[in-house]
């Protein structure tokens, strides 16, 4: 229960966030709940207040004034965070950057845009339509980029286009202060002190507000081709995209579908994918030759690790489809068992690593009460899993996920290649960072000394 002296200053605090908010503040506890989680299966925590800014300048007097009555900031973009990182676990105020939604501005010759927070992957696509650039990073869910920064996101297309870390060439953020800090330039490169864009990217709220983000663009494919092989052996497939990655050939997507995964996305999107270990392939270049030279080559190196031979994929609309397919396995996996809990993780490893770690984690998974299946950009090391749970199976399946990122962790990898950390995921950075998590709150004390930016997600101060 609250006291009486946090209810007095989440009053005040009401009172003047109406003052330059007007009804764009709420306490109403419909708003509230709406803001108290993702899309994991972590404990909500509802925020006291919720505002909805329309410029860093209203971001800045929002955390100002929570400031003055040390109350806590959780940002709030889409909702699809995986790792809690949403939830408001000490109350305090969600600020829902939705309404930040202008494309401040694109420049065809640098190749670049601007756009604030609150701004989609979509709806920059919509926005580049004519240009002939793109923004390859997608993440499945129509995240907002401000989010995507956030956490650090990636998906189908990080093997060859990179993550949000690669793809933000600068960004504007507010702190625990209100003092609003650009940092970087357009510039595609520079030696000019600290590199704080990268600090901020990944720092899920923890270190500040982030209002607006500088993007690298790139040019619309003039080629582009896609295929499914299926194979005889989970082994076969992780082993194809091994000597792929290692031989150089020009991917731009290989994603991995376990048969499980291959059967609930067939189901659900309606295709007939033969129910055994998939690839999707998706080849980009400069002309039609260098695709099909690389398309041809992967083809031999699935043909010598029983692959059961290409299914091309050379229409807009063939390939519109399967990667929408690829993208609904989220809901292709929930419909599997209507009403079940879903948890879903991801661990990344280095490529060599790949298969025996894939392989493990799958016979670890069979000997599991639970149904559950895996999927991943299995190009830079990266997969997941889903599992469809009961109530009384949750500790099961947390047992599951921590043998999965100790498993990873042993092989040199990370406890996640792209969902984040959040409050999910803080207990296993001591392991993989050491003595470098000192570090990170030594900046975390800096910036934050008061401890109430999005607090509880990747550290604990106290």
């Amino acid at each position: 229960m609250a006291s009486v002296e946090n209810i007095l200053a989440i009053e005040a605090a009401l009172a003047e966030l109406r003052e330059f908010l007007g009804e764009r503040v709420s306490a109403a506890e419909a708003v509230r709940e709406h803001h108290s989680h993702g899309e994991s299966t972590h404990a909500p925590g509802m925020p006291d207040l919720v505002c909805f800014p329309r410029s860093t300048e209203e971001v800045s007097r929002i955390v100002k004034v929570s400031a003055r009555y040390s109350l806590p900031v959780v940002p709030f973009g889409a909702g699809t965070s995986l790792e809690g990182h949403v939830h408001a676990l000490r109350g305090g105020i969600s600020i829902d950057m939705r309404e930040m939604n202008r494309i401040v501005r694109v420049s065809v010759d640098d190749m670049d845009a601007t756009v604030e927070a609150g701004v989609t992957r979509k709806q920059l696509q919509k926005a580049l339509e004519n240009t002939g650039l793109t923004f390859f990073i997608d993440p499945g869910a129509d995240a907002t980029l401000g989010g995507m920064t956030a956490t650090r996101a990636s998906g189908t297309t990080a093997v060859r286009y990179g993550t949000m870390r690669e793809n933000v060439l600068g960004l504007t953020a507010v702190l625990a202060d209100g003092r609003i800090v650009p940092t970087g330039t357009r510039a595609r490169k520079s030696s000019a002190g600290y590199d704080l864009t990268r600090l901020f990217v990944g720092s899920e709220g923890t270190l500040g507000v982030i209002t607006e983000v500088t993007l690298r663009l790139h040019a619309q494919p003039e080629a582009v081709t896609a295929a499914i092989c299926a194979f005889e052996t989970i082994e076969g497939a992780v082993k194809t995209v091994i000597e792929a990655i290692q031989l150089g050939v020009g991917v731009a997507r290989i994603e991995f579908m376990d048969e499980h995964q291959v059967d609930a996305v067939n189901r659900y999107s309606h295709l007939d994918l033969l129910v055994k270990p998939t690839l999707l392939f998706e080849f980009h270049g400069v002309s039609e030759a260098s695709v099909e030279e690389a398309a041809r080559m992967a083809e031999s190196l699935s043909n010598e690790h029983g692959g059961l031979g290409f299914q091309w994929q050379t229409t807009l609309a063939e390939r519109e489809r399967l990667w929408k397919a690829r993208h609904d396995v989220y809901y292709a996996t929930r419909a599997l068992r209507p009403g079940s809990n879903v948890l879903t993780t991801d661990v990344c490893v280095p490529i060599s690593r790949l298969a025996e770690c894939i392989v493990a984690t799958r016979a670890d998974l069979d000997e599991l009460s639970f149904p559950a299946v895996m999927v991943g950009h299995v190009g830079d090391g990266n997969f997941h899993v889903q599992c469809l749970l009961e109530p009384d199976q949750m500790t099961e399946a947390d047992a599951f996920a921590e043998r999965l990122v100790e498993r990873a962790q042993a092989m040199g990898g990370t406890c996640s290649g792209e969902h984040g950390v959040g409050s999910g995921k803080k207990k296993y950075l001591k392991a993989e960072h050491g003595e470098g998590l000192e570090v990170m709150r030594m900046l975390k004390r800096s910036l934050d000394p008061e401890n109430r930016m999005n607090p509880g997600k990747i550290l604990d101060l106290d």
